[in-house]
């Protein structure tokens, strides 16, 4: 089964851009002049470079250099090691001054490189730290793309985020875009501190996309619909009204089904690809941003959660909701769910998934947020005169191929 799985993801969802948009390279070594000043840092770096390597069993990371891409003072590139023998390659966007950290999952037909200005923009206009990789068989990445792969890559970015950076679980962000938001949310379910979750045009499973399916079937690949509810922080949710790709129905399935919500963002007009250039994008991203470095750190369950720092399978527990006027009308709203937060085998459900999938129009008494998203959504097109931030991602012409349309007209 788990062989067919695979083959299943494979052919639905993953298209690595190929050739690659960058190298990776070995970083120069350290000029002779600097070597004989101090002597003992060569032998330094050969123990810190020992201790990246780690042990056979992933976490190991070496310092590499991308190329092809503009070299910037405050970035870092890394090959990790996971648990499944694959070594990913990731890049570290440092800010000076900056408390949270964004793991940034990209989506579907783009690698580092065609990430990289974004990365760096982001990091910049949101005033965090911001940790981008390839998936295994993307850009330079080894291996091949599979879902259970994307699982231990994104696992593996973390624990350099904690290890190596010196981050914390409690001032992570998880950012998933498209496919990304799979990883990102079997990471985020099994995360008892994490601060927040990002979804950008996020998908409720990847059968789903193609087919408007009920069930959940076995060999269905990133099954988000199922652990959304598992999330305690809070989850943001962006999403283009008129995306073709992934349709505006699955982000609001996935809002609804979130335990804590924060004021989604309905992009009026945007599509899968372009929603870095509507400026309401960045400003809602900010304002998140900045209301979750503002809010306390979620509470340690119990103290053997305090005790780790790694992904648990314990089963979770009641978040506080955010207790900001500015959402509550959106955060807390668990007593209408009742139905799917204490489902106990999602894949039996029909009816309250069925209802889900179905009920954008009759759904007013959840998504009480119309007012606030009446303002968002005025702005039909992106506005003529752009900022620097929208004008970079226009510039850089990001866009997640239509994978799953293409796909799914082929006929098998």
């Amino acid at each position: 089964m788990g062989a067919v799985t695979s083959t299943v993801a494979a052919r639905f969802a993953f298209f690595p851009p190929s050739p690659p948009s960058y190298g990776v390279e070995q970083p120069p070594p350290p000029a002779p002049a600097a070597a004989a000043a101090a002597p003992g840092a060569a032998a330094a770096a050969q123990v810190v470079e020992a201790k990246e390597k780690g042990g056979g069993g992933g976490g190991g990371s070496t310092v590499v250099e991308l190329t092809g891409v503009p070299p910037k003072g405050n970035v870092e590139a890394r090959r990790l090691r996971t648990k499944r023998g694959t070594e990913v390659v990731a890049m570290h966007v440092r800010q000076p001054g900056a408390k949270l950290t964004l793991l940034y999952s990209h989506g579907n037909a783009a690698d580092l490189g065609q990430m990289y200005e974004l990365f760096v923009e982001l990091s910049s206009h949101l005033n965090v730290n911001l940790m981008g990789y390839d998936y295994s068989g993307y850009g330079q990445s080894s291996g091949k793309p599979s879902e259970q792969n994307t699982y231990a890559d994104i696992e593996a970015v973390y624990r350099c985020l904690i290890e190596t950076y010196g981050a914390s679980e409690d001032n992570i962000i998880l950012y998933g875009q498209s496919v990304g938001s799979g990883p990102t949310l079997d990471l985020a379910s099994r995360l008892t501190r994490l601060r927040a979750v990002v979804l950008h045009s996020p998908i409720l499973s990847g059968l789903r996309v193609m087919y408007p399916v009920k069930h959940t079937y076995w060999f269905d690949i990133y099954k988000n619909i199922d652990k959304v509810p598992l999330v305690r922080c809070p989850v943001l949710v962006i999403h283009g009204t008129a995306d073709e790709v992934v349709d505006c129905s699955h982000g609001r399935a996935l809002w609804e089904l979130a335990k804590v919500k924060y004021e989604p963002l309905w992009i009026k007009g945007g599509n899968h690809c372009n929603l870095e250039l509507y400026p309401e994008y960045i400003k809602h991203l900010k304002k998140f941003v900045t209301a979750i470095e503002k809010s306390p750190p979620p509470p340690p369950i119990d103290e053997e959660s305090t005790e780790t720092s790694g992904p648990s399978d314990r089963a979770p527990t009641e978040p506080e909701c955010m207790a900001e006027d500015a959402r509550k009308s959106t955060d807390c709203r668990d007593k209408t769910r009742p139905s799917v937060d204490h489902r106990h085998s999602t894949d039996r459900r029909e009816k309250p998934r069925g209802s889900t999938d179905r009920r954008d129009k009759s759904r007013k008494s959840v998504d009480q947020s119309d007012k606030p998203r009446a303002s968002v959504d005025q702005s039909d097109r992106p506005r003529k005169s752009i900022d620097r931030f929208g004008g970079m991602m226009k510039s850089v012409r990001l866009c997640n191929i239509d994978c799953f349309k293409v796909t799914a007209t082929s006929g098998s």
